[in-house]
């Protein structure tokens, strides 16, 4: 079971028999002649279409009753809207869901576990890259990450939320949390740069977006709209809404509980493709088109990054609390069934998703 990208312009998707056919237009413009594609849809765990492209209503119905979900970007990655199967039934859970979102202490004790995990794994992604190189400022790096860890795992909730979303009071357990967050990210960021060693041309200083202002930024922007789209669905499907989150504030249009989840997930996968496909000159500074002080990747090379970034969903790993082998995809769909055992009382606490 896979992903199946859509990412030529104005493709039309049919179905015949037990196949997906994809026909793709020619492209004058490129030289490049109409073709088909065919998948068998049984291999079809979800699609992903890039740009503008159409489904006929038999395709659609297919997917949904094999319950595969369809989600829509644009070409440059941005979010326009998803097709779903029928959501879980699972009412009492999400009524769970709002009153820990209305409970401080709970939604504090899950947004600290966020964080912690986040840490670790962003501690863990320089330690490793490091043994090589031995750079003193990527050490000093993991070495303020792991005392601003200990500090997010000995903090306790002292009270509500904060009353704007987003924007919670200095001196607060709330507002400790959000600074210890950002400390450790600035850390992070800075050894992350200096783990960067392919083309000269592809430089790193820090960490922006909306929009990404550097090539680098580009592909993190781009690797983390396909993880957050990830981890929406593996929300839906533990019968969860992606909406109210515990970390992220929940705002209208922000998938609060997506991003939350998605933390954790950040460093292992997104960014450990991104120092591959620079470091082994897959992705070079030609690879983008810089308009108006914002890039993007190329097509030829978008296809490259979809396709790393599906060989490491599907790596597999050692689960750091269930211990048998999972793929990564894999290992977002339990924690998410994590977060929906905590929330429905049958776990005491959430256990972020921590690598070795």
């Amino acid at each position: 079971m896979t992903t199946l990208y859509v990412t030529e312009p104005y493709s039309v998707i049919k179905k015949e028999g037990e196949t997906l056919v994809i026909n793709v237009p020619a492209d004058e413009k490129k030289n490049k002649p109409a073709r088909k594609i065919e998948v068998p849809t049984i291999k079809v765990s979800e699609v992903v279409v890039l740009g503008d492209s159409t489904f006929t209503a038999q395709a659609l119905a297919t997917l949904l009753d094999q319950k595969v979900e369809i989600t829509f970007l644009n070409a440059f990655g941005n979010f326009r809207g998803r097709v779903i199967p029928q959501e879980g039934r699972n009412s009492l859970l999400r009524l769970n869901q709002f009153r820990a979102h209305e409970d401080a202490r709970r939604s504090f004790e899950l947004a600290r576990q966020f964080v912690s995990g986040k840490l670790h794994n962003m501690k863990t992604l320089l330690l490793r890259s490091n043994r090589r190189l031995n750079d003193p400022i990527i050490t000093r790096a993991t070495e303020s990450l792991s005392g601003i860890q200990e500090q997010v795992e000995k903090l306790e909730c002292d009270g509500e939320p904060p009353a704007e979303p987003g924007k919670p009071q200095k001196g607060t357990s709330w507002g400790t949390l959000q600074g210890l967050e950002g400390a450790g990210s600035a850390e992070y960021f800075e050894g992350f740069g200096r783990l960067l060693r392919g083309d000269p041309a592809l430089k790193f200083e820090t960490r922006n977006r909306r929009p990404p202002r550097d090539p680098v930024n580009a592909l993190l922007s781009y690797g983390y709209s396909l993880l957050q789209h990830q981890c929406a669905s593996a929300l839906q499907t533990a019968s969860l809404d992606p909406y109210i989150g515990f970390l992220h504030s929940s705002q209208y249009s922000k998938p609060a509980l997506s991003l939350d989840l998605m933390e954790e997930f950040r460093s292992p996968i997104v960014d450990s493709v991104v120092i591959t496909l620079i470091n082994n000159r897959i992705i070079k500074a030609d690879d983008f088109i810089g308009e108006m002080g914002t890039f993007r990747l190329k097509d030829g090379a978008r296809r490259t990054f979809l396709e790393k970034y599906e060989e490491r969903m599907n790596t597999q790993i050692a689960h750091p609390v269930f211990k048998y082998q999972a793929t990564y995809r894999r290992c977002i769909e339990l924690q998410a069934r994590l977060i929906a055992k905590t929330l429905g009382g049958e776990l005491d606490a959430y256990v972020p998703f921590k690598v070795r």
